[in-house]
């Protein structure tokens, strides 16, 4: 697991994370975030919460003009604790924002905590398709993209370059599950299998066999963190990678993959909302801080949760610090007034945001580094989701 060291980091968690000095309670922002910070999977949780970190320290260790508190915790891979940890947040601390949370199955056992109290949930990653439909809600708002999004652009990839048969491997989740059916929803060839794996499994001797069977022309895979990891080790170690290609979601050939696995990464294509090399002023300022702060390249999560820290900034500024006033605050959310390392960003009448979609592939910088780069035209501009129809949300 990679872990922040930075001085400033090391200080404001032994502050108990009292960003901006002591300060009366109608003075300040209170978020709870809460994420994975330890297991095969920390590296996710620890990149959002170090991104997130380094906005508010950017902003002057404020949020919208205001000192901001962020009391972090780990959620240990385990719903039951994250949901303790989101009860005493907002019934104890009485937190103005909650955020944080990797895993879908983990948010959907702990968020309604949130909308029960009508505290405000800022997703940084998991945007579950429920939540995007018929169970959406005011006070959820996915910084992110749709648990799908990814997956239907790597399906329309698939159909793009001609493969016929695609064998699928996803965790046994709603996550996973979303994943599965947004490549088929956008795929035009043959599914060859279809299996769901034990989240968090380590071990995939068996899948790979029934991979090696079934002959496909690739295989596509949704395991993040530790999974995925171990996922490609071992595709490469049975020798699979000469017989069929690996496809990808962003997250599944990001920094956080690229650095255990190395140079077995090369070559692998993926898509994804964001990437290193996006040109504009906001990211390439966000790349520069981090890798400034943390010495070491952001991934995908970092920036997601450095997008979830500037949306709070925006809102709470555009209310001018009244945050008691939850209508004004949830208008200020969904204008999202503020400069999206991923560029243009807006949401859509669910929460959930529109925005483009590109192909990446692994290489090599100028510094002869791993990094992702995006490969010409977005795949899918201005994307939103498949199920905002069935959302009817309140005004």
């Amino acid at each position: 697991m990679r872990t922040a060291s930075s001085p400033f980091l090391a200080a404001a968690l032994a502050a108990g994370l009292m960003l901006g000095g002591p300060a009366a309670a109608a003075d300040k922002v209170k978020v709870g975030f809460v994420s994975t910070l330890s297991g095969p999977s920390a590296a996710l949780g620890v990149d959002i919460r170090d991104a997130f970190l380094l906005a508010v320290k950017l902003n002057g260790g404020k949020l919208g003009g205001l000192p901001a508190e962020v009391m972090v915790a780990d959620d240990q891979f385990k719903p039951d604790v994250a949901k303790q940890l989101f009860e005493k947040n907002i019934k104890r601390d009485r937190v103005d924002f909650m955020t944080g949370v990797v895993f879908s199955n983990i948010m959907l056992a702990a968020v309604p905590e949130a909308f029960e109290s009508k505290t405000f949930y800022v997703s940084p990653n998991a945007a579950p398709s429920p939540l995007a439909g018929k169970d959406c809600n005011p006070y959820f708002f996915a910084v992110s993209w749709p648990n799908d999004a990814y997956h239907e652009a790597a399906g329309q990839n698939a159909t793009n370059k001609g493969f016929k048969k695609v064998y699928l491997i996803a965790p046994n989740y709603q996550a996973g599950k979303d994943s599965l059916a947004g490549f088929k929803r956008y795929f035009k060839g043959q599914v060859a299998g279809e299996v769901y794996t034990k989240l968090g499994q380590l071990d995939y001797s068996a899948e790979l066999a029934e991979v090696r069977a079934a002959k496909p022309d690739a295989v596509y895979t949704f395991l993040p963190g530790g999974m995925g990891i171990n996922f490609i080790k071992q595709f490469v170690g049975a020798g699979l990678s000469k017989d069929m290609a690996l496809l990808q979601p962003g997250f599944g050939a990001d920094q956080d993959i690229i650095r255990p696995v190395g140079d077995a990464m090369l070559g692998t294509f993926d898509t994804a909302h964001w990437a290193l090399d996006l040109p504009n002023a906001a990211n390439k300022k966000f790349v520069a801080e981090f890798e400034k702060e943390y010495k070491r390249l952001p991934s995908v999560y970092a920036s997601q949760g450095y997008d979830a820290a500037q949306l709070i900034d925006a809102a709470v500024r555009d209310v001018k610090g009244k945050i008691e006033d939850k209508d004004a605050v949830r208008k200020a959310l969904k204008a999202a007034k503020f400069q999206s390392v991923r560029g243009d960003f807006k949401f859509n009448t669910n929460q959930y945001p529109i925005q483009n979609y590109y192909l990446r592939v692994v290489g090599k910088d100028a510094q002869g580094r791993l990094v992702n780069k995006t490969l010409g035209e977005p795949i899918f501009k201005n994307h939103g989701d498949a199920y905002v129809q069935d959302c009817k949300m309140p005004s």
